[in-house]
């Protein structure tokens, strides 16, 4: 079965980012996929079963349990794989990273600005009106 076919299922792909989390108990990992999607424990086996057949989960006993993990070198064939199609995308989000750096930039520099105004202002009325007319004048 091809990776792809393996990540376009949305069930095998939560349980590889549930085993991402950490090592898991086939019941947690049942338990958690019968919740969110609403399928029998048999089906979340055979889901369990294809990751564990295409390489993608490995499985190790642990006295009566079943522990399933995530195996990596399938997910690095994937990633050599998208590898050639990076370009189309890599650039637009450099740009966007430029874009959020120069908005947060002119924020602090608005912020900034407006804190020395109300300081200002804030110094103005902790000094008092020393005109003797109190806060109104004419």
């Amino acid at each position: 079965m091809h990776a792809f076919d393996v990540l376009g299922d949305p069930v095998r792909r939560r349980i590889l980012e549930l085993l991402a989390e950490g090592e898991m108990t086939s019941g947690a990992v049942s338990e958690r996929i019968r919740d969110e999607f609403g399928i029998s424990q048999p089906a979340v086996s055979q889901h369990l079963k294809v990751l564990r057949e295409s390489g993608f989960a490995t499985v190790r006993a642990q006295g009566t349990r079943r522990l399933y993990a995530v195996d990596s070198a399938p997910l690095r064939e994937v990633d050599a794989w998208l590898d050639r199609f990076r370009r189309f995308w890599t650039p637009h989000l450099d740009a966007l990273g430029t874009e959020l750096a120069r908005g947060r930039r002119e924020r602090r520099l608005r912020e900034s600005a407006g804190r020395g105004e109300s300081a200002g202002r804030g110094d103005d009325i902790g000094r008092g009106d020393h005109t003797g007319r109190g806060d109104t004048a004419p």
